[in-house]
């Protein structure tokens, strides 16, 4: 039977395309060997078996802290096909934030790289107290046991990714095909972090039903066949990666072109080397490879599909990716992590205003309503409420979090997205603002509470409140409002504001770190004392000069 493919394991998704199309390019990078699905099922299938020797049990939680490398890709069904879950982590995290991800996913194995950009990532597992596996025995809190690296001059003590084919010799394939034949679709086979309004990330977990029919549903709206070819710039440690960009392309039998790290020559050069159909991102990467002073050079004209995602694009921007980069099909898609991720998706022959102003009509077969965030009743139609979707897209829960999990999915199996939306009488949504306390700078979703805690560990600052403030490239950027402590120095006599944003520079996540520092006496306050930041914001845009 040849594609699409809906309710199967990740893992069996991967061996279906190998026997149906097995000569079909299915992962293209510029400097590694190309996969057709043959090989990459083959290749997949002898990494399991070096899991297996290692080790790994089904249910088993792995992390993969890496950037878009050629091994993620084969990982993801590597650890699919026996069972274990695939933890996806941040590729710009630090220390604080990897050692909270391990204890909280109580992963007994790491698969990571060197490091990305300015950050080393074998210099903040060891920050962590994570230096080789012999170290780990030293740490009875901590369930990780095995660090398995990915890349030349494996570090001591960590096992180099390599050593998986030697291992898999011990284990036939008989013995891995029984472990594959164990995994169910709803088996939990997928763990991402997503940030919470407390702060504390939590482990959202998926299903292959989750993620393997969103792929799929999401693939049919892009119009998907065996004979499109996705340039793939976004991180697969998103959903908007790992989902609707290499699941949707395998169950259409679509080929992937990834990027290994964001880069607008980078992209321009696979789409027009590769002849790529598709090409999806943030609206910043559409603005960089627009901006690219090479853009000229590169034939795009193959294009006519793709996914922008992650924040509203302004129409000047829509006009031009449609045009400028051959994307008249481009579409603008709407989720969360939470719902595998995709809800809502503009079709292929949307209005250039129902994809700048909307984010489309409802997924098949998902339900959606627009109820009172209060009273929980029922919106009329464009009436602004909270967006609740029910579905097989609905996660299974947060790892170890019972009490969250509640607050998000109610008795009835509904999800509460927290946003605010509207329903025209046409069938398409318009999100209108966050109920939930999260910045989106980029397509990165941001809990204030971790930077407001950051500030207040430095000497001076008394209390800070994080937010959102308007961005024309980003969206949003991340702001604080911080008041000083009474014998403190404040931003007129000698604190400047950098000293504070290098204070959460070496602590946090790049992207966490505040563009902007404002020093107030006070702060907003509602009758019962909570701070109210979207005065603080709308202060703070009116000095910037992005707000009448």
């Amino acid at each position: 039977m040849n594609p699409p493919y809906s309710d199967l394991t990740v893992g069996d998704l991967l061996t279906r395309l190998a026997c149906a199309l097995p000569a079909h390019d299915a992962l293209v990078y510029a400097q590694a060997p190309r996969h057709t699905f043959e090989s990459l099922d083959r290749e997949a299938r002898t990494i399991a078996r070096g899991l297996m020797a290692l080790g790994i049990e089904p249910g088993e939680r792995v992390v993969v802290w890496a950037t878009n490398v050629p091994e993620w890709i084969v990982l993801q069904f590597a650890l699919a096909k026996i069972g274990a879950i695939l933890v996806t982590a941040n590729t710009s995290l630090r220390a604080k934030d990897i050692d909270y991800v391990l204890r909280q996913s109580e992963a007994a194995t790491l698969v990571t790289i060197r490091g990305f950009r300015d950050v080393d990532y074998v210099v903040e597992l060891e920050k962590a107290g994570i230096r080789s596996a012999e170290s780990l025995a030293l740490q009875p809190d901590l369930a990780l046991r095995r660090i398995i690296y990915i890349g030349a001059d494996t570090p001591e003590g960590f096992t180099p990714y390599e050593e998986l084919r030697r291992l898999a010799d011990r284990v036939p394939d008989a013995a891995l095909d029984a472990r594959g034949r164990a995994v169910g679709v709803d088996d939990v086979i997928n763990m991402q972090y997503t940030s919470g309004t407390t702060g504390f990330p939590k482990g959202v977990m998926l299903s292959s039903r989750n993620i393997v029919n969103n792929g799929y549903q999401l693939g049919g709206m892009l119009g998907y066949t065996p004979a499109d070819r996705l340039c793939l710039c976004v991180p697969l440690f998103h959903c908007f990666g790992c989902v609707i960009g290499v699941l949707g392309a395998f169950t259409h039998g679509a080929c992937v072109c990834p990027v290994e790290a964001f880069d607008a020559r980078q992209v321009l050069e696979t789409v027009h080397r590769e002849r790529c159909t598709a090409l999806y991102g943030v609206p910043t990467m559409f603005i960089a490879e627009l901006e690219c002073p090479d853009f000229a050079q590169f034939d795009l004209t193959s294009l006519r599909t793709g996914v922008m995602a992650g924040a509203l694009c302004p129409e000047p921007l829509m006009r031009r990716v449609m045009t400028e980069m051959h994307l008249p099909e481009i579409t603008i898609a709407y989720g969360m992590t939470e719902s595998s991720p995709g809800i809502t998706m503009t079709p292929r022959d949307s209005s250039i205003a129902q994809r700048a102003q909307t984010v489309g009509i409802v997924l098949p077969t998902l339900d959606v309503k627009i109820v009172d965030a209060a009273s929980g009743a029922a919106c009329a139609t464009g009436e602004r409420g909270e967006l609740c979707c029910r579905g097989y897209n609905v996660m299974k829960g947060y790892y170890n979090n019972p009490e969250a999990t509640r607050a998000a999915i109610d008795k009835d199996g509904w999800l509460h997205t927290g946003d605010e939306a509207s329903l025209d009488a046409d069938g398409y949504v318009r999100i209108t603002g966050r109920i939930k306390d999260i910045i989106i700078r980029g397509g990165e979703n941001i809990a204030p509470k971790e930077i407001e805690d950051r500030l207040r560990e430095h000497p001076a600052v008394a209390d800070a409140s994080v937010y959102g403030v308007a961005d024309p490239f980003l969206g949003e950027t991340v702001a604080a409002a911080v008041r000083l402590k009474p014998d403190a120095t404040s931003h007129t006599t000698g604190l400047p504001a950098t000293e504070l944003i290098a204070w959460c520079a070496d602590a946090l996540a790049r992207f966490k770190v505040p563009k902007h520092v404002r020093f107030v006496q006070e702060f907003p306050l509602t009758a019962s004392g909570k701070i109210q930041k979207y005065k603080l914001r709308e202060e703070h845009e009116r000095s910037l000069g992005t707000k009448n």
